[in-house]
């Protein structure tokens, strides 16, 4: 039984040592051991921290985005809108300029038809008086006695000559 049951010295000095290592143990151990877990944990609550003003960070530029986005549609509008306009002007100034064109040219051919019709009319009038002296001078070649020979010879005067 006595190696079962331990004696009172051993007891003590096993004590003593215990207590001579804790304390060896705790200057040189657990303080830095404690000193690499605080600055674990406060790595770790930095880290966190650090994740928080990224998240805010996100969420602030993501708002930005949107009004950056949302202004950027705005001006693509307002630019389609005046292009629009733009040319919707240049398509009337065209359209009005057509169209005095169109004024200009009709008028010009209106001009020139009644410098035409007129030599055509002046040409007739020449033509009608050349017949008319052919006319007269047939009819007064001829001695006729009686209306009706005057009538018969200048319808066949008229059939004879063509008009050109």
């Amino acid at each position: 039984m006595d190696l079962v049951t331990p004696g009172i010295g051993l007891i003590f000095w096993t004590t003593i040592i215990f207590l001579i290592l804790l304390l060896i143990l705790g200057k040189a151990a657990w303080k830095p051991i404690n000193k690499m877990v605080n600055k674990r944990n406060q790595s770790i609550e930095d880290a966190l921290n650090m994740a928080e003003t990224a998240r805010q960070e996100m969420k602030e530029l993501q708002a930005n985005n949107e009004k950056i986005m949302a202004e950027a549609r705005m001006e693509r509008d307002n630019l389609i809108k005046e292009a629009r306009e733009i040319k919707d002007q240049i398509v009337s100034q065209a359209k009005e300029e057509a169209i005095k064109e169109v004024n200009k040219i009709k008028k010009a051919a209106e001009l020139e038809i009644e410098n035409q019709k007129a030599s055509v009319l002046e040409d007739i009038r020449n033509q009608v008086l050349d017949l008319s002296v052919a006319v007269a001078e047939k009819v007064l070649r001829q001695e006729l006695k009686n209306r009706k020979e005057q009538e018969e010879l200048v319808n066949n005067l008229l059939k004879e000559i063509k008009f050109n």
